[in-house]
């Protein structure tokens, strides 16, 4: 059967996927992939990333490429960069799944190696990927990044101080930068998922039952939608509206 443009949107299209090994990350990863779009799959774990690009050439036939590396890492993100404008010349689509949810407690009582630690993930590393990855992005023709955040971000509670605050931060930086790019193809997302079936949501609600939540390949559409270079995404988009606008 021949592809058709329907079946594969994003044919042809580079992306970057970090957090690529687990989650949304690897959701989005696998969805990407089936839409067209060649992966560049970011993770901490080799074996947890060729498991991905197994995953990846059984439903597409054709291999990501891999880059294990640590986002906290920040210096590394200049050279990722480096290394896709040298391959590549320029990048279509980003999805920024990497974060660490960090210690659930009293912000009195947040240690500071923990609070530097979830926001270098979290806020710092969010920076120096628009840093190392705009100039690539205005190579692109409609470049898509998409960052992934959490309801927190604009509504805190209890217990969250440390991660809300690395979300809320990673927000206003996205949007500063979407308003500084009003003139240009490029079309940065904000995409909260909501409660979903991942590791960090366990980590965070440890009694809750998994069966109840959403699986994170059920958003792998939405990521594919927001990455199509012949639609215009919304600034801010919650997985959990865009389901039941489709219900």
């Amino acid at each position: 059967m021949t592809d058709t443009a329907s079946d594969k949107p994003l044919a042809g299209l580079i992306a970057l996927v970090t957090g690529a090994t687990r989650g949304i990350g690897r959701a989005s990863a696998l969805g990407l992939a089936e839409a067209g779009a060649h992966v560049i799959a970011v993770g901490r774990t080799q074996g947890a990333l060729e498991e991905l690009d197994d995953a990846i050439k059984a439903r597409t036939g054709e291999g990501a490429t891999l880059v294990p590396m640590d986002l906290s890492e920040l210096d590394g993100i200049d050279a990722l960069g480096g290394a896709i404008h040298q391959r590549w010349g320029r990048l279509d689509v980003m999805v920024h799944a990497a974060a660490q949810l960090g210690d659930m407690t009293p912000v009195s009582h947040l240690e500071p190696k923990v609070w530097d630690k979830v926001l270098t993930l979290n806020t710092s590393a969010p920076f120096r990927l628009i840093r190392s990855l705009e100039p690539l992005f205005r190579q692109s023709q409609a470049a898509r990044p998409i960052f992934v955040t959490s309801g927190v971000a604009r509504t805190p509670r209890a217990f969250w101080g440390v991660y809300a605050s690395s979300k809320a931060g990673m927000d206003a930086l996205v949007s500063s930068w979407a308003d500084e790019l009003e003139n240009t193809p490029i079309r940065p997302v904000l995409l909260s998922p909501g409660a979903m079936r991942t590791k960090m949501r366990a980590q965070a609600f440890p009694g809750e039952d998994p069966t109840t939540l959403p699986d994170p390949s059920e958003i792998a559409p939405l990521v594919v939608e927001l990455a199509r270079p012949d639609l215009s995404p919304a600034a801010y988009v919650e997985f959990k509206a865009w389901k039941a606008a489709r219900a």
